[in-house]
């Protein structure tokens, strides 16, 4: 079906050798033979053109009604809907499907090259492309047909010709017997072109309806959202569809510091000015980007989840170096806790903090070992203690060291279960009021004393 062939059927008796049907052409055929006594079919192919693939169905069996699906007398496939990554296809019944529906089911081939005129055809580009046939395109169709490598009329070059000529991909999906499909995950404007083909199970002979073809929409151009001076947004972004979110700045100072405060997930941000790429990396934590440049400079950011799962991020812009967003941060946020200091009922932690007096608030959480895991991952780094309930607060308190090297302070809880898991989470708060939270921390207290 591939490319045209040459098809002649021989039926050879013992005293004479008659040519019963001829064939030149690129399509579908059938022949059906009767005779009273026992005789020989000879069948011979001629590749007219070029590597051809052939599929060839034979049965002796010409009593169970029709060999191969009828179409209905209208075979066209309809397009009633089309999106940025779908396309809502529908086509009139077969009325094999309506007599036999347990033995017919229909099967939808899409590819962005052409449509194809036969299943034969289909098979070939699929079987070229390196793909799998699945079990409802196999090409065993009774068992009296032909092995596939028995029916290749094939050139020295092999499969070279047909795979130059096939399509990337060929996607097959069989949809049983309904007549209304949305075909998903498809690219933004691109044209597919799709096929219909009605199949009998038991036999695999299959009918083509008229291909068609679509493009799907052209994807919309991302909202930009303004950045203002000195006002803080958060953006949550969908991992799965791993679209970009663009904020807009146009300079109002020659000097400008973005700040990004990770709250979930990790964030890869991409800063332009004025078209031109000036910042580009994964954040986690906490990060500025102070910048130069001249007034009225366009700064576009482009922010996309790092992960599959949802990420978010807070953002704020903003001239004003000499007035932080956000308070002078330690060397690490992590929460230290002492094995050889632990109880039944109290724990002792330890942290880092600044030359910078500030305010350090301490929360505990009971929590399960089957909730552990999830509950450090959906912690919100941006939330602060007004999303924690009052009863797990435990103390605030004031310090800081102008020598580095002695900012530490501890802490020990006490009131504690025995044998029992916490979680500690730790908020600084600076100038501006807005808080940081050092990484949650979880110990257990000992069960025997």
């Amino acid at each position: 079906d591939h490319d045209t062939q040459e098809v002649s059927k021989s039926q050879k008796a013992p005293s004479m050798v008659s040519t019963v049907f001829n064939y030149k052409g690129n399509s579908v055929e059938t022949y059906m033979g009767m005779s009273s006594h026992s005789a020989l079919y000879m069948l011979e192919f001629l590749s007219t053109e070029r590597d051809t693939h052939i599929t060839v169905y034979l049965t002796t069996d010409t009593m169970s009604g029709h060999l191969y699906p009828e179409l209905p007398m209208d075979p066209r496939i309809d397009v009633i809907g089309i999106g940025h990554t779908t396309v809502t296809l529908t086509w009139k019944h077969s009325p094999s499907v309506l007599q036999h529906r347990e033995n017919i089911q229909y099967c939808l081939l899409v590819n962005e090259k052409h449509n194809y005129k036969s299943l034969c055809a289909a098979e070939t580009a699929i079987r070229s492309s390196g793909m799998k046939l699945p079990p409802t395109l196999a090409l065993s169709l009774s068992p009296y047909l032909l092995e596939p490598q028995q029916v290749m009329i094939l050139s020295n070059s092999e499969l070279s010709i047909i795979n130059k000529g096939s399509s990337g991909e060929v996607r097959q999906i069989c949809v049983g017997t309904k007549n209304t499909y949305t075909v998903p995950s498809l690219s933004p404007h691109t044209q597919y072109y799709f096929d219909i083909f009605v199949v009998n199970l038991l036999t695999n002979a299959s009918a083509a309806y008229t291909g068609t073809f679509a493009r799907t929409l052209e994807e919309p151009e991302p909202k930009v959202t303004e950045l203002k001076d000195g006002k803080v947004i958060q953006v949550v972004l969908d991992g799965k569809k791993q679209k970009f979110y663009s904020l807009q700045y146009q300079a109002r100072h020659k000097k400008i510091q973005f700040t990004f405060q990770l709250c979930r997930g990790q964030v890869w941000v991409h800063i332009t000015k004025n078209g031109k790429p000036v910042a580009s990396e994964n954040i986690s934590g906490l990060r500025y980007f102070s910048l130069k440049g001249k007034l009225l400079d366009m700064y576009l950011v482009q922010l996309r989840s790092a992960e599959e799962s949802n990420s978010s991020v807070k953002v704020q812009v903003s001239p004003h170096f000499h007035k932080p967003l956000f308070p002078l941060l330690p060397e690490s946020l992590k929460i230290k806790s002492f094995s050889k200091l632990r109880t039944c009922s109290s724990v002792t932690i330890a942290w880092l903090g600044t030359q910078e007096e500030s305010k350090y608030c301490v929360y505990k959480k009971r929590v399960e070992e089957d909730q552990v895991w999830t509950e450090l991952q959906s912690a919100d780094r941006c939330s602060g203690p007004e999303s924690r309930h009052r009863s797990e607060k435990v103390l605030c308190k004031y310090f800081y060291d102008l020598n580095l090297q002695r900012a530490v302070t501890t802490e020990t809880i006490k009131g504690l279960d025995a044998g029992t898991l916490y979680l500690f989470d730790i908020y600084l708060f600076g100038p501006s009021g807005i808080p940081v939270r050092y990484h949650s921390k979880v110990v257990k207290t000992r069960k025997k004393c």
